[in-house]
């Protein structure tokens, strides 16, 4: 039986924008039970435009986390729609109005919920895809001597040059459309959505996926379906202030801005002290190998093992993909027996 979502909240929340939310609200689910010792933890953070029920498909005993085994918490990330965002709360305004958050928000949000609800200090497990392996990556820098092992799949612990690209393309797709005034959407952005998801699309999957028409294999009849009925009707459910807001975050991530580190980035990747897996899929274009590699370099215990496959970003979050979920099942389980 699928328990109810819940919801935690902290008062007078201090961001690192400057801002001060005076009820931040973390909705957050949890699958299976805890051990009496608290031993079997595993934290599970969203990615960019999802929510708990969008990645909860691979928590089963045949997949990738097994509940049988694992406590598991997804703790919905800030901006995306179900904890504090632009969409539900009027104190989260958008970076013209000089707010945003940061990844340091999200973990300090994570760490404080599962010690005040659940006196959980340690963790097993910190699994993240893209969004969610940028938290991974502050997990264990910010709260080393908490964490056990990171899987980090398909995301990188600063966000590159050339993925700021992307994310300015995306925010200017949107912003292009003309609901947009110059602070917020005065009505549903149809121009703006449609550019989003296809700038989207473009990137997420590799040349070779588009090559083979790997889309038909998924039941869609044309590429033009694909883009409509796999991408636009799915970002469209999300509220556009979200998706800037989200946007903000992932511009933001570096796991040295911060207080702790101070803009030293090789130290805090240095402070890992987690077992990690660093692994990309061979073809993504947001998070590539070599920028995953360079960061694997950088950390004193982690183990580089890419994803052999065309689907690209989305070989980290493979729910039509059974081969690249027995390939991460399988890496998981090593990393869980050690």
């Amino acid at each position: 039986m699928t328990r109810p979502a819940c919801c935690y909240t902290l008062e007078n929340f201090d961001l690192q924008c400057g801002a001060v939310l005076p009820q931040a609200q973390v909705v957050y689910q949890t699958y299976g039970e805890l051990a009496s010792d608290r031993s079997n933890v595993i934290l599970y953070p969203t990615s960019y435009g999802a929510q708990h029920t969008d990645i909860e498909w691979l928590i089963r005993p045949d997949s990738i986390l097994d509940p049988s085994r694992w406590f598991i918490v997804i703790p919905n990330m800030f901006g995306n729609g179900l904890s504090s965002s632009p969409s539900n709360c009027e104190v989260c305004g958008l970076v013209e109005q000089g707010f945003w958050f940061t990844h340091v928000d999200n973990v300090r949000a994570q760490e404080r919920l599962l010690r005040d609800v659940f006196a959980i200090e340690r963790l097993a497990l910190v699994y993240g895809w893209s969004m969610g392996a940028q938290q991974a990556y502050h997990w264990g820098a910010l709260f080393g001597d908490r964490v056990e092992r990171i899987a980090a799949l398909c995301g990188t612990a600063r966000t590159t040059d050339h993925n700021r690209i992307f994310l300015e393309s995306l925010r200017a797709a949107l912003t292009a459309d003309p609901a947009w005034t110059g602070d917020r959407f005065v009505e549903t952005p149809e121009r703006g959505y449609r550019a989003f998801a296809r700038i989207y699309a473009s990137w997420a999957a590799s040349q070779a996926f588009y090559r083979e028409g790997l889309y038909y294999k998924l039941g869609y009849s044309s590429l033009e379906e694909y883009l409509l009925k796999g991408w636009e009707l799915s970002y469209r459910q999300r509220d556009p202030h979200n998706l800037l807001s989200m946007i903000e975050t992932w511009l933001r991530c570096n796991i040295s801005h911060n207080s702790t580190y101070q803009g030293n980035y090789a130290t805090a990747l240095a402070s890992i002290s987690a077992q990690t897996l660093v692994m990309p899929a061979t073809t993504d274009l947001y998070f590539t190998p070599e920028d995953c590699a360079a960061e694997a370099a950088l950390m004193l215990h982690a183990e580089y093992r890419p994803i052999p496959s065309i689907w690209g970003h989305r070989a980290g979050n493979p729910y039509q993909n059974p081969e690249d979920e027995t390939f991460i099942r399988n890496a998981i389980r090593d990393l869980l027996n050690r």
